[in-house]
């Protein structure tokens, strides 16, 4: 059960750094305009906003971490004495990467 739920939220934070995160915000901004224009007054745009920024900053945020695992990758494979465990520690949870770092 633990496993599914860390899986579900690693699968989660890769989807809110996608395009498509923005356009559920623009289009919910834009449903919440048509359905209840009253109450999109300044704490709404407010609240739409903090959203646009944290997907903004997760977006960046998830560019950052595949360009050092791109570079590192490319490291691995060029470096005759790496361990070869290490090639796929990206697809494993947080937890178990921790894990395998205090085994080192």
């Amino acid at each position: 059960m633990g496993n599914a739920i860390s899986s579900a939220l690693t699968k989660l934070g890769v989807l809110t750094a996608s395009p498509l995160a923005f356009l559920i915000v623009v289009i919910y901004a834009g449903i919440w305009a048509i359905v209840d224009r009253e109450s999109l007054d300044l704490h709404g745009v407010a609240t739409l906003a903090t959203w646009l920024m944290t997907l903004l900053i997760q977006r960046s945020e998830h560019r950052d971490t595949q360009a050092i695992h791109a570079k590192l990758d490319e490291l691995l494979r060029v470096h005759k004495d790496a361990s070869t465990d290490l090639t796929k520690v990206d697809n494993k949870e947080p937890e178990e990467i921790e894990r395998q770092r205090k085994k080192k």
